[in-house]
């Protein structure tokens, strides 16, 4: 089974979510997919790591075959491409790696070269493969490093793969986001995070995809983000208690199912019931 934690922001808790999850299985995959700050890492702490680049193909130009004739140009819908002087200018910041400027051509003027864009790192920590997508610095997109780690998971269908996806809703999410079985929307209980909370829980509707929320953070009180569940029908797989324990926990990169009972047989109980809701 693959669960993909999502949170509509950036520093909901959904690392630590994911990370407790992948711990607390027999056996588990975790990858972690926010490739611009991929953090998974330093909790699980894989060790004998094996790294693999991860490239795109950029376009490259022949110009004696070239014949200027700018349909290149007028198809690419990122700006990537240019003409200067009756000279092909490729902008390989903002290419996208398509394909469709070679495919357009009509005198077979483009081909394509390799470009590195980042790496994937794979380890092992007890009983959890890690694997960590990671992008360059000034990439345009994460989606094909994201894209190549996905597709290391060869576990069996009972097997658990946990996937931390990027915080938001972009492009890196829905590729994320493809494979799961089922979603877990990591919120926070304000006003604020109730409009992010809408947004993710936008995309996972439109996709189609199951999903349950974990309110991190929680105070005893009833929160926005509980009335909107309870109004849409979203199931609470539980609340998670704003506490200094675990707060000091996560300020030393330890795991919480480890150091504390009590969050162990919640992240237990959270598993069975995600467990429960995609058999049924």
């Amino acid at each position: 089974m693959k669960i993909a934690i999502l949170s509509g922001k950036g520093g909901t808790g959904k690392t630590f979510v994911a990370v407790n999850l992948a711990a607390v299985a027999e056996k588990a995959t975790y990858i972690d997919c926010d490739v611009e700050e991929p953090n998974g890492r330093l909790f699980l702490k894989p060790q004998d790591v094996r790294t693999e680049t991860v490239c795109t193909h950029l376009p490259c130009f022949d110009a004696q075959k070239c014949t200027a004739c700018r349909r290149c140009v007028d198809f690419c819908r990122f700006n990537a491409l240019a003409f200067v002087a009756d000279k092909p200018v490729v902008f390989a910041d903002v290419c996208h790696s398509c394909g469709g400027c070679a495919l357009i051509c009509s005198a077979d003027a483009v081909t394509e070269i390799e470009q590195p864009i980042g790496m994937i790192e794979c380890g092992m920590y007890e009983n959890v493969k890690v694997i960590t997508g990671i992008l360059d610095l000034g990439k345009a997109s994460g989606v094909p490093i994201i894209k190549a780690a996905l597709e290391l998971v060869a576990s069996p269908a009972d097997e658990l793969t946990v996937i931390d996806c990027p915080p938001g809703s972009a492009c890196t999410v829905m590729e994320s986001v493809r494979v799961a079985d089922y979603c877990i929307l990591v919120v926070e209980p304000t006003i604020f995070g109730l409009h992010n909370f809408k947004m993710v829980y936008q995309l996972v509707s439109l996709l189609g995809k199951r999903c349950g929320v974990i309110v991190n953070k929680a105070d005893d009180g009833s929160s926005p983000s509980d009335n909107f569940c309870q109004m849409h029908k979203i199931p609470v797989l539980c609340r998670i208690p704003y506490t200094d324990k675990l707060a000091f926990i996560g300020a030393y990169a330890q795991i919480a199912c480890q150091k504390d009972e009590k969050t162990k047989e919640l992240f237990q109980q959270i598993l069975e019931t995600v467990y429960s809701e995609v058999a049924g």
